[in-house]
């Protein structure tokens, strides 16, 4: 599994581990560089059993010869998110790392027997999610993982190899990068209200704990029934507004802890 030190990637490889697979993950780098949440994620998944592996970068010829030992699936999970929520995010550089050595790739997990490959989407891709037809890319980002999985695609076809894709909303957790909820929960230890700027957007937010057993479920599917299949779990759709309500009674339930909100007054709609 590429990825296992992002947010999901943790989650996925994690839940894999623990309903008794053998995981192996490739790290970009070595893992004592990786430092803040990202490091917690990487020491958590060593105490729990997944095999890391350092400086082997997705495409690289120290992944390509881990390819060539073969592995029942292989979940390409990596992606280049720096900057994503830029105008100015790069989608060459991004498609590049992504798709390195994609046609060695699949040569030599055909001649592995590896079973199929996995790769994650995400519905800000074109054509995934939900909305006004036409389902263009959310944004940059969005438009590098669209073409990201064509290129892949395009490979998987040429070798008559199994591509699966697994394509995930929302998620939100713990050992998540500090985003909507972890400013929701900061006010509320702060005894602030949390005020909410774009509550009128409309979101699929899914508790990462579930989304990793609807993976492991999907990962242990694909691996008996290797016929190519696109699969997206969904969580709660509704506006951040309803969803920072819904948020906010979770956790003062929990924490026995005031949770006031305030949904100010949207006015911009930069994003679909």
């Amino acid at each position: 599994m590429t990825g296992a030190s992002s947010f999901t990637g943790y989650w996925f490889a994690r839940t894999l581990q623990a309903r008794g697979h053998e995981v192996v993950a490739p790290l970009r780098a070595h893992r004592m560089s990786y430092t803040g949440i990202r490091g917690e994620r990487v020491a958590d998944l060593e105490k729990r059993g997944v095999a890391l592996l350092d400086e082997v970068p997705f495409g690289s010829p120290a992944f390509l010869d881990l390819v060539k030992k073969g592995a029942d699936v292989l979940c390409h999970h990596a992606a280049r998110v720096e900057n994503y929520r830029s105008l100015d995010f790069d989608i060459l550089a991004a498609l590049d790392a992504n798709t390195s050595n994609a046609k060695a790739l699949f040569e030599e997990a055909k001649k592995s027997g590896i079973r199929t490959v996995i790769h994650t989407g995400s519905v800000f891709e074109q054509g995934e999610g939900c909305g006004e037809h036409p389902l263009r890319a959310f944004s940059p980002y969005g438009l590098s993982k669209t073409l990201t999985h064509q290129l892949l695609q395009y490979w998987a076809d040429h070798y008559n190899f199994p591509l699966s894709k697994f394509v995930i909303p929302n998620p939100f957790g713990p050992f998540e990068e500090p985003r909507f909820c972890d400013y929701l929960l900061k006010c509320w230890i702060k005894g602030v209200t949390a005020t909410v700027k774009t509550p009128a957007y409309v979101r699929d937010n899914i508790h990462v704990s579930l989304l990793a057993l609807a993976y492991a479920d999907f990962v242990e599917r694909k691996s008996q029934f290797t016929n190519p299949e696109t699969f997206g779990p969904s969580g709660y759709v509704e506006t951040q507004g309803v969803f920072a309500e819904r948020f906010a009674r979770e956790i003062g339930s929990r924490l026995n802890i005031p949770t006031p909100v305030e949904l100010m007054p949207q006015t911009e709609f930069s994003e679909p």
